[in-house]
């Protein structure tokens, strides 16, 4: 059966996950021209089409429907460099030094990051920051027609080449990004930039109500060192060549310090976060989008995951790409991260469904899809309909959630964007008899 979009469509599941409101056994959502238009009970949402005299079809699944996943860190030009990602390596120069001369053969960005498009796709994926180094990538998310933010990434500029002409370059590259999905700009790190450009990406970024996306504390020489000197007054030409004068300011200070922090920038990894910095990036609203998986490839410590989540910073999930990670299935960071949280000293029981929330509406809020007409992230009247199903059987609700959370990863059994149908597993069409 292949869905029509003038036509109302119930989705139903032995478990469904609104994120925003209790899990329903034998729950459904009814989906017209994109969008939900009721949540509940399977009975309740059929008896109220019924009431007005509404036809429909209905798509029953026997395990769960959540949202789909939101991907917040990704890059998915680097698709094609798996090779790199299949590596160990001893922190982040000893990646880095593996990763540059791969990156320069030469490759084909724009096919690579349509393949990683569709393996998103396939693994429930449905909205996604992606980061974007060269323009043959550019149209990925947009071409795929994902929901995310196409993010340009900045970097190597020194003071001097931006006042020549580095704000109009970025400028003319955020204005040429395709849309939709959101564009945005992603100064890639404290370390690889200077301060001029620092300072000002933000402005470019906020004068169009656009968005920012930076790494932050995935090096260890980014941690900050206990320091009483007066270092705003140095003004310093960078953050290296702070430290390089003897300040042990950490990264996140230092961005702070710019103005580049704030709820309309979402940072990646958070690895190298003292309690102060994560007081930080609560007080300012900023979401960490946290990659545990890229994290181990690349030798770093382990992210603070129990301290977040203690301390109730606002998290999101992100694959990275495959240039350091073992795929781009969302669910197997999710389940690194439970592992973590839980060698962490974790102990509540909310464990699982706070991750489940984070790798949806977490990732949707770190970008700013949470609200707004094209909200995302959770299944509520008026949301777009963007759903993901899994194969996980159903119990009770709490070890049905564990389950999705700790062994979701390869389970996914089919993926709508806006209400339309655009992955299926042979079960799913089998169950169903729809196919994308």
């Amino acid at each position: 059966m292949q869905e029509r979009a003038d036509r109302v469509v119930v989705f139903s599941a032995s478990l469904v996950l609104p994120i925003t409101a209790p899990p329903i056994r034998d729950g459904a959502i009814a989906v017209a021209a994109g969008r939900i238009r009721h949540v509940g009970d399977r009975e309740w949402v059929l008896h109220e089409l019924h009431a007005r005299g509404l036809a429909f079809d209905e798509v029953h699944w026997p395990g769960v429907l959540t949202p789909g996943l939101v991907n917040a860190h990704s890059h998915l030009q680097y698709t094609g460099m798996a090779a790199v990602g299949r590596g160990s390596y001893a922190g982040f120069e000893d990646w880095a030094a593996a990763f540059q001369p791969v990156y320069e053969r030469g490759h084909d960005w724009g096919a690579d990051a349509t393949a990683g498009a569709r393996a998103m796709i396939a693994a429930g994926t449905t909205a996604v920051a992606d980061i974007v180094t060269d323009v043959e990538a550019a149209s990925a998310l947009h071409d795929a027609r994902l929901h995310g933010i196409t993010y340009w990434e900045v970097m190597s500029w020194t003071n001097a080449a931006w006042a020549e002409r580095g704000r109009a370059e970025v400028e003319a590259r955020l204005d040429a990004l395709p849309s939709p999905p959101g564009t945005g700009l992603s100064p890639h790190a404290p370390y690889s930039l200077d301060v001029e450009p620092l300072l000002e990406i933000p402005d470019i970024v906020r004068e169009r109500g656009s968005r920012l996306h930076i790494h932050l504390g995935e090096a260890a020489f980014e941690r900050g060192h206990d320091d009483p000197q007066p270092w705003r007054e140095r003004r310093a030409s960078s953050f290296q060549a702070l430290r390089d004068e003897g300040f042990g300011t950490g990264a996140t200070e230092f961005v702070d310090e710019l103005g580049v922090l704030g709820p309309d920038c979402h940072i990646a990894h958070g690895v190298y976060m003292t309690a102060r910095d994560r007081a930080t990036l609560r007080a300012r609203g900023t979401s960490v989008a946290l990659c545990p998986r890229s994290n181990a490839v690349i030798g770093l410590d382990e992210p603070p995951v129990a301290a977040y989540l203690v301390e109730g910073n606002a998290l999101a999930v992100g694959t990275d790409s495959l240039a350091s990670s073992p795929s781009l299935d969302l669910l197997a960071d999710v389940a690194a991260l439970h592992r973590l949280a839980q060698a962490q000293g974790y102990v509540h029981r909310d464990l699982s469904a706070l991750l489940l929330r984070a790798a949806t509406l977490g990732g949707a809020h770190a970008m700013g899809l949470d609200t707004g007409p094209a909200r995302t992230g959770y299944l509520a009247v008026g949301a777009v309909a963007d759903l993901a199903f899994f194969d996980v059987p159903v119990s009770g609700v709490d070890d049905t959630i564990e389950h999705l959370v700790v062994d979701g990863a390869g389970r996914a059994a089919a993926t709508y964007i806006d209400g339309e149908v655009r992955w299926t597993s042979a079960s799913f069409a089998r169950e169903t008899g729809v196919s994308a």
